[in-house]
């Protein structure tokens, strides 16, 4: 019997996403896609879920659409309209749509879709082996998973361009220097420096880290005046929490705090 092409775990407080197509570098197949969203939306829902990681088995983290789909014409016109519009997009929107944190954890190659499902999440931990590339103008396509969205506002409109335009693959070294990965880690301790990342917000109030990072997200499309209104209004909601007042008490006790999402 087939594995999963998507295998969803937990360790206390986490929820891991392991893409399971390591014979197709990880490529995208209805099946993964699916289920993708699934355990997304299982993690949104589960209260003792605070904080998400999404990896690749084997050596690859994503290699993106599945380049025999393409050439065999399985995935064109209405097909992948429909691919996009009914599948991928859904795992895009559901991320917009949670608000607890996604590390990715890219343990290989991120290339093309796989490249813009790492930067759609909240942080990103490479493997010295790493390699990623907006590898779309190559096949001839544009980023049909939010690249030309999400890259732009981590490198900036110029830089965005040319990896868009050219391709280019770069280095775990280039992605750190660029700002597009957070911390680049030997390979044999990526997990355990992923997991070591997930535990330390795990402990924090998790009520506040889910606000947090809406709080973040919102600013980026909102006024100043509109921000600090919607700031104003999380933070008077956190002020009456249980965990705030175990924030403060715990400070003044000099003990490690317990926080129970409350």
């Amino acid at each position: 019997m087939d594995e999963k092409h998507v295998v969803y775990s937990r360790q206390e407080n986490i929820a891991f996403i392991t893409l399971n197509r390591p014979e197709a570098k990880n490529a995208f197949s209805p099946e993964m896609i699916a289920l993708w969203e699934t355990c997304l939306k299982e993690a949104k829902a589960d209260d003792s879920v605070r904080v998400i990681i999404v990896t690749g088995k084997g050596d690859t983290f994503c290699s993106g659409g599945d380049i025999r789909d393409m050439a065999e014409g399985r995935l064109c016109s209405w097909e992948m309209k429909r691919f996009l519009w009914e599948g991928v997009h859904r795992i895009v929107l559901t991320m917009e749509d949670l608000d607890k944190p996604v590390i990715a954890a890219i343990n290989g190659a991120a290339m093309g879709a796989g490249m813009d499902m790492a930067i759609m999440c909240d942080f990103r931990i490479a493997s010295e082996k790493a390699r990623l590339a907006e590898s779309y103008i190559t096949m001839g396509l544009i980023p049909g998973d939010g690249g030309a969205y999400f890259l732009p506002r981590l490198v900036g409109i110029a830089k965005a361009m040319e990896l868009l335009l050219t391709g280019d693959i770069i280095t775990a070294a280039d992605a750190l220097a660029l700002g597009i990965v957070n911390k680049v880690v030997p390979h044999d301790t990526l997990m355990e420096e992923t997991v070591r990342l997930a535990e330390k917000i795990a402990a924090k109030p998790p009520l506040a880290v889910r606000m947090m990072k809406r709080a973040v997200y919102q600013a980026q499309t909102s006024t100043l005046r509109a921000h600090l209104d919607y700031i104003s209004s999380q933070l008077s909601l956190l002020s009456e929490t249980e965990d705030h007042r175990e924030a403060a008490q715990s400070f003044l006790e000099k003990r490690k705090p317990v926080f129970t999402g409350r």
